[in-house]
């Protein structure tokens, strides 16, 4: 691009000065994030607010068509060619593509282009759906089947010659396989770096000293535009391909055809694509990969969709920009940058210290964050993160926020490392790993530590064990911690069911918020009682303390494995909880069962088996069964002995939503006829129970050749042990 071209053309006379201040401020932005994006490789925002300020744009076009400069960023495919290589014309232009945001945006260009697509093909067309993979565009020339020039996109027009990088990725064939090749071909792909290689490479060019990429396309870019292909070979490099340009001697109908003879000639092709006929078949292939997108071999940002036919592409044609006949619907943002202001540390239950990133709150994934897990010191290295730094931050719906690394671009020499703690923050013990060689850190302060114990206290009423709604995390902190001149109510989990209204209406929660006016992370305690709202009348008993009382005990009558699950046994979870209490029935036998006995239970093994015997061996953890079994908590099942064990020996896999069963309810249907509930599908396993919005657990179940089964055939299973 030429420096006269990098200069907005003025706005006409006449238009408000604010929205020409701010067109012309927009062009810049937009422009310089294209540079960082495509030509440098490190940009400084997010792709979300890339997408915002460039729709903001698109926008303030349509509003103001007389506005619209010609060298726009919307008039433009993205990206240029760099001057560190020689510059190729490309035979046949690349494009970018439009992209929608939501399903409604979908659905008004899919109404649009299929009408268009029947006026001019007679009939309506097929649509090629495919992943948008989160990497760097490339074009392969091929002549008589050898591969003769690789050029990056660039502007669409002009790209930039890497060959010889080209020649080093081992996916892509210098010479095509079979026969039959034409004369010649453009073959256009994405260059990506699997999730899998990124984290390995991120780790070890962190152990070399060197700043980590910020996410795998910028890995993928940087590396291909090495100047020293013997440094581009060292990179996990891969390609997919995902379409044609210019072709001589190859007379072919349509994409999906393409992709099939791609794949004769040994060319990479994704296993994600698929053929469709209707919006419905297109909003399920999206709704699909939505779900799968973090199980991918490579990390996406949307789904693109494809008129197939390349006549009817050819007669719909495009726009300065895009074509006409192709789409891209892009994912809500799941990532986005926010400033590290401190990292942490936090005890759990277990007594393991984990870092945690105290962020700018930032908006992502449909809720607000401001804390993100780091795991343990080992990944905080691996991540090259430092305190201070503009950090990369994804939450995938549900899931624990993660930081996934720095921007080193923006780095002003004020970040410094984080050094984990010797001792423990809260009780002040000497931190040593759980077993020698073990990563992990741990607090060995077990039963004293007032962090394990608070953790402990919010475990045993979560909704997976005793479901005590009215004891959240600061009741259980306020019930715990040290306070003047008394002792907590709760020194220890044993006397939980012990707990009194005189006890609980002279303790005081303190929640934090946020100070208005004052600098991010700033807070003040409020205090609270077990209300929702400041304390008015300390002295006045509260609702809220009777319905904890009340809570409290309806939790004595929760079935054993919701006990064993509160009492905070290592490796202990719902399944394993489960499967004891179904085959010993009172926590008695458990406690006098042997290591052995215990490890031949369906579900259980050696590990959790030592486990359990290793907590029973301790006197303070006895206390808490026989003084919880004094207060009345149920300490046996009653068993159903007319219920046949039709399940015996089988390993049953449940995924999606049944009418008839909840989650908890299906899993116990199942131990109770003897059966083994598990959470993943193998060769071990004898059927998979598929209910509504079943997800990937059915496409293993499927490429394994394991039985699935509706929800009528289950219940059949139930009665009689047979389908």
């Amino acid at each position: 691009m030429t420096d006269d071209q990098q200069i907005p053309q003025a706005a006409p006379e006449g238009l408000n000065d604010d929205l020409k201040e701010r067109y012309a401020q927009l062009i810049e932005q937009v422009r310089s994030a294209r540079q960082q994006y495509y030509v440098d490789d490190a940009p400084t925002i997010s792709d979300a607010e890339y997408d915002r300020l460039f729709r903001e744009l698109e926008e303030m076009e349509a509003l103001h068509p007389e506005i619209v400069a010609n060298d726009s960023p919307t008039q433009e495919v993205g990206g240029e060619a760099s001057a560190a290589f020689s510059p190729v014309q490309h035979i046949s232009r690349m494009y970018s593509l439009e992209d929608v945001f939501s399903i409604d945006e979908l659905k008004a260009w899919f109404a649009k282009a299929e009408q268009n697509a029947a006026a001019v093909a007679g009939h309506e067309p097929e649509w090629l759906s495919e992943l948008k993979i989160d990497g760097l565009a490339i074009n392969l020339l091929y002549r008589q089947g050898k591969l003769v020039r690789a050029a990056t996109r660039g502007d669409g027009y002009t790209g930039e010659d890497v060959t010889h990088n080209v020649l080093t990725i081992k996916t892509i064939p210098t010479e095509l396989a079979g026969s039959d090749w034409p004369e010649e071909v453009e073959v256009r792909g994405e260059i990506f770096i699997s999730s899998k290689d990124f984290r390995e490479l991120n780790e070890r060019i962190v152990a070399e000293g060197k700043a980590p990429f910020a996410n795998p396309r910028n890995a993928a870019a940087g590396s291909l535009r090495q100047k020293d292909p013997k440094l581009t070979a060292q990179r996990p490099l891969s390609m997919f391909v995902h379409g044609i340009g210019a072709r001589t001697g190859l007379d072919i109908a349509t994409q999906s055809e393409t992709y099939e003879k791609l794949g004769e000639w040994g060319l990479p092709v994704s296993p994600y694509t698929r053929l469709l006929s209707s919006l419905d078949d297109i909003l399920e292939y999206i709704a699909e990969f939505g779900e799968k997108r973090h199980s991918l071999v490579h990390e996406i940002d949307g789904i693109v969709i494809k008129v197939n036919n390349f006549r009817t592409q050819e007669q719909l044609g495009y726009t300065s920009r895009v074509p006409r006949w192709a789409v891209a619907y892009k994912y809500p943002p799941e990532e986005v940058n926010t400033k590290l202001y401190d990292i942490l540390v936090n005890v759990g239950r277990t007594g393991r210290v984990t870092p945690f990133g105290m962020m700018e709150p930032v908006k992502v994934a449909g809720s607000t964050v401001e804390m993100a897990t780091l795991h343990n010191q080992d990944v905080v290295k691996a991540k090259g993160v430092l305190i201070g730094d503009t950090v990369v931050l994804r939450k995938a719906g549900d899931v624990i926020p993660e930081i996934v690394g720095p921007v080193t671009a923006l780095r002003d020499g004020s970040e410094r490392e984080f050094v984990m703690p010797t001792h423990c923050p809260s009780c002040g013990t000497k931190l040593q790993p759980a077993k020698e060689g073990d990563v992990d850190i741990r607090c060995p302060n077990a039963r004293s530590c007032p962090s394990q114990l608070r953790e402990r206290i919010f475990h045993a009423a979560s909704r997976g064990a005793f479901d005590i709604e009215a004891l959240g995390y600061e009741a259980a902190k306020a019930l715990t911690a040290p306070a003047e001149p008394s002792d907590p109510p709760l020194s220890s989990e044993a006397y939980l069911f012990d707990l009194t209204a005189e006890q609980l209406e002279n303790v005081k929660i303190e929640r934090e918020k946020r100070v208005k006016g004052e600098p991010t992370g700033t807070y003040e305690l409020v205090p609270y009682f077990w209300t929702k709202g400041t304390v008015k009348n300390p002295s006045k008993p509260t609702k809220t303390t009777q319905n904890l009382m009340e809570q409290l005990e309806k939790a004595k009558t929760q079935p054993l494995w919701r006990v064993l699950v509160a009492l905070s046994i290592r490796h202990v979870g719902p399944n394993a909880a489960r499967a004891l209490a179904a085959e010993f029935g009172s926590m008695a036998a458990i406690r006098e069962a042997s290591q052995e006995r215990l490890a031949e239970v369906p579900g259980v093994g050696g590990i959790i088996a030592a486990s359990v015997k290793d907590w029973f061996s301790h006197d303070w953890h006895t206390e808490i069964v026989d003084r919880w079994a004094a207060a009345g908590v149920r300490m046996e099942d009653e068993r159903d002995e007319s219920v046949e064990r039709t399940l015996e020996g089988l390993t049953i896999v449940v995924t999606g939503t049944l009418e008839n069963f909840t989650r908890d309810s299906v899993k116990e249907a199942i131990l109770l006829r003897g059966g083994k509930a598990t959470g993943s599908v193998s060769k071990k396993t004898d059927y998979l129970v598929a209910g509504a919005s079943a997800g990937s657990k059915l496409d293993k179940a499927e490429q394994l050749g394991v039985r699935v089964l509706n929800e009528s055939e289950f219940e059949t299973l139930l009665e009689t042990g047979t389908v």
